[in-house]
């Protein structure tokens, strides 16, 4: 990790840009000192350097001290009490939130529906949902989607989750996912992806959110998140559908199945195909 995540990351945590700056330069210098050799090893302008550090001051992060020639100088808070202290704080946070939030929420005049504008935010909002379930997941993914998903499966899991996972694409060794998994071999996932054209990924977290979306070979991704109970159910039916087939070709057979779809009139018609000429 470089410095720059080592700035990116105190942001996250609540340090303005110059006051990430300022506390790193304090760290590295080993030793107190003044503002003006802050300001030469941050990059802070001098102009703002002294509102800076009193800032960490007031937040506790730095502390003030008199040198030999009674000017002040600068000493940081070290890194591990820095780190603890944020995390109490934000773990007090969470916790008043928890309670005060659901107070203020308006009950949704509509259910909430949003466009997923690329893969990264398509696996976020994947992840928020994985996250944020209770009770059962419901998912199809492809093994390039299911790397980057596949520790949110196992805190689910962790959680007590029930997981229903289809795997397309390649053989999942026992063990390397919790809850139960089945592998889409009926039909191919090669001729599945050619069906289609992109990997299709759906998410789906206790029956009332999911995300589904597809991924292009070409790098291409769309994708909508909905809370939608209606429209989640939808696509947990969908996941549990494709899981009986697989489950149904294992014990009759691929070519019984491949049969029926070929001469059943009722499957027929669904595939928008004709039978077959004996």
């Amino acid at each position: 990790m470089g410095l720059q995540d080592v700035l990116e990351h105190l942001q996250r945590l609540g340090l303005s840009g110059y006051e990430a700056k300022a506390y790193v330069a304090l760290v590295a210098a080993g030793r107190p000192v003044n503002g003006y050799e802050v300001a030469k090893r941050s990059g802070v302008p001098r102009s703002t350097v002294y509102e800076t550090l009193g800032k960490l001051v007031a937040r506790g992060a730095a502390f003030e001290l008199r040198g030999a020639t009674d000017a002040t100088e600068y000493l940081p808070l070290p890194p591990a009490s820095l780190l603890d202290r944020m995390r109490r704080e934000f773990d007090g946070s969470v916790a008043v939130l928890e309670t005060a939030l659901p107070a203020v929420v308006a009950e949704p005049e509509q259910h909430m529906i949003h466009n997923l504008k690329d893969g990264g935010a398509m696996l976020a909002r994947a992840g928020d949902v994985l996250a944020g379930a209770r009770r059962d997941v419901f998912l199809s993914l492809w093994p390039e989607e299911l790397e980057h998903l596949g520790a949110r499966v196992h805190e689910a899991a962790g959680r007590g989750v029930d997981v229903s996972l289809m795997s397309f694409g390649t053989d999942v060794p026992d063990g390397t996912l919790p809850g139960n998994v089945y592998v889409h071999r009926y039909s191919a996932p090669e001729a599945v992806l050619q069906d289609l054209g992109y990997r299709l990924i759906v998410v789906v977290g206790d029956r009332r959110e999911a995300v589904v979306g597809g991924f292009g070979a070409d790098g291409s991704a769309w994708g909508i998140y909905t809370a939608d109970p209606a429209v989640a159910l939808m696509a947990a039916e969908y996941v549990r559908q494709d899981i009986a087939l697989q489950i149904l070709a294992e014990r009759v057979g691929a070519a019984e199945l491949n049969r029926l779809f070929d001469t059943d009139p009722g499957l027929l018609r669904l595939l928008g195909r004709t039978p077959s000429r004996p």
